[in-house]
């Protein structure tokens, strides 16, 4: 079987992709076409319109992360005899940011650690700045791989869990429940963990009239993306003390270049002034051996394929993930 690569891993990520891969698997790399077409798997989050075309056996697209780019989904438009598989090799890591950005959001330990670096005593004590999680309920937007991770941890900490699932199904660990009863499960969700992926369904989920109906002690983490939920409503209800708090690593403007990185505020709006929210730069996915588990997961799917299985993490070009 040949298999494609847009992009080149660095050495170690290729060792680590080599050494997982069964025989028989053969590579090529490069934005450039190979010598010999004939590559029946691509891996390209964002590929090269020549690289689809210029393969008449292809049929399977690896998008080397999770989601789904628009630009992507445009473009396999035009080949509808392709089969798209995503790699979530990035849940662990971004479940735990997600539980780190409750946890500081829920205790306040942001705004406290930099007051206590100035010998300032004053949160000692002080009764408001932290809520309990253990007995509360946290509600989880998407039941995939993140969110059952995020789910299981939140167990872990003695809270209660309900999930928004894409189809109501039985689960022994937790009670699910569909999009459309979401209205109905708001009111009890003391931690909002927003773990959908962005679709043009999903895009203004989570706007005023449902941060109205969360607790007035509630904490919205959202380790997804942005747009899910609306800037200005969060904004507000942060603002305002409506809800207690949040922690946010996934943002609404993000710089045009690396250039860029040093001088770009992620919303229109100042959250950077506000206490109450714990701000991280879209950094969930990322820990130090993020590539090496890329590539493992990468040749679990190539191995599925050629050995005839059925190659996981598909995706639905249709509903977007």
């Amino acid at each position: 079987m040949h298999v494609h690569l847009q992009n080149e891993p660095d050495d170690a990520a290729r060792a680590a992709l080599h050494k997982a891969l069964d025989d028989g698997i053969e590579l090529t790399y490069g934005a450039e076409l190979p010598e010999v077409c004939d590559y029946t798997v691509l891996v390209a989050g964002r590929p090269a319109p020549d690289l689809l075309k210029a393969s008449e056996v292809l049929n399977t697209l690896v998008i080397p992360f999770a989601g789904l780019p628009a630009s992507t989904s445009e473009l396999l438009r035009e080949f509808p005899e392709i089969s798209v598989h995503n790699l979530h090799h990035n849940a662990p890591a971004t479940a735990e940011l997600s539980m780190a950005l409750l946890l500081a959001a829920a205790k306040s330990v942001v705004p406290i650690d930099k007051r206590f670096r100035q010998g300032d005593w004053s949160d000692r004590g002080q009764m408001d700045r932290s809520i309990q999680l253990e007995g509360r309920t946290a509600l989880v937007l998407g039941y995939g791989q993140i969110g059952k991770r995020v789910a299981r941890a939140c167990q872990g900490l003695g809270m209660q869990v309900i999930a928004i699932a894409r189809r109501k199904h039985s689960d022994p660990e937790h009670e699910l429940h569909t999009v459309d009863e979401l209205i109905d499960v708001l009111p009890k969700a003391d931690a909002l963990m927003v773990c959908l992926p962005a679709t043009p369904e999903t895009e203004g989920l989570i706007g005023e009239a449902e941060l109205a109906l969360l607790p007035p002690d509630a904490v919205v983490v959202n380790i997804a993306r942005g747009p899910i939920v609306s800037e200005s409503a969060l904004y507000d209800a942060l603002k305002e003390r409506r809800i207690f708090s949040a922690g946010l690593d996934v943002w609404w403007k993000y710089p045009a270049s690396r250039d860029e990185w040093g001088q770009t505020q992620p919303s229109a709006f100042p959250f950077h002034e506000l206490e109450n929210v714990v701000m991280s730069p879209h950094r969930g996915g990322h820990v130090s051996d993020t590539e090496t588990q890329r590539m493992r997961a990468l040749a679990r799917v190539l191995n599925a394929a050629n050995r005839g299985e059925e190659i996981p993490n598909r995706v639905d070009l249709t509903a977007g993930y």
